[in-house]
């Protein structure tokens, strides 16, 4: 019995060492794909804010902007490991106004569903909550 449960932990010793790199693998893939968003958003915004005001956003060529801003921004800061936590708060506001007013009509699955942002908004508050980590962060390097 003793030796099946230590066949059971062997990836918790091998890979413990080194549980700080998870953060920075999520924070790299998820900055990624904000920062691209954003970027797409600052080159197109007259169409989103176009679809905002569809969608019934007020003040929608201001809140394109917003948007545009703190999705390229907040992707860098995640990318660099600097302001993670204010970069998941303002990513997961965008992220819940999303869902409320675009994807979760079109259900969990569906093209154009809520699940994608749904997975986002976890990771927004993943780095709310967690930070930047301690490895490959600025934010460690500068705030020590």
């Amino acid at each position: 019995m003793e030796k099946n449960k230590e066949n059971k932990c062997i990836l918790e010793k091998w890979l413990s060492p080194y549980a700080d790199w998870g953060l920075v693998f999520l924070r790299l893939g998820v900055g990624i794909v904000f920062l691209v968003h954003g970027i797409q958003k600052l080159m197109g915004i007259a169409m989103v804010s176009g679809f905002f005001g569809q969608v019934g956003i007020p003040a929608a060529g201001f809140f394109a902007w917003v948007v545009a801003v703190v999705e390229a921004v907040g992707g860098l800061a995640l990318i660099l490991g600097f302001g993670a936590r204010y970069a998941g708060l303002l990513l997961g506001v965008v992220m819940v106004v999303a869902i409320a007013k675009v994807h979760l009509a079109n259900g969990f699955f569906a093209p154009n569903g809520y699940e994608y942002p749904l997975t986002l908004l976890a990771a927004s508050l993943t780095f709310l909550f967690a930070g930047s980590g301690k490895k490959l962060s600025l934010e460690q390097k500068l705030c020590k």
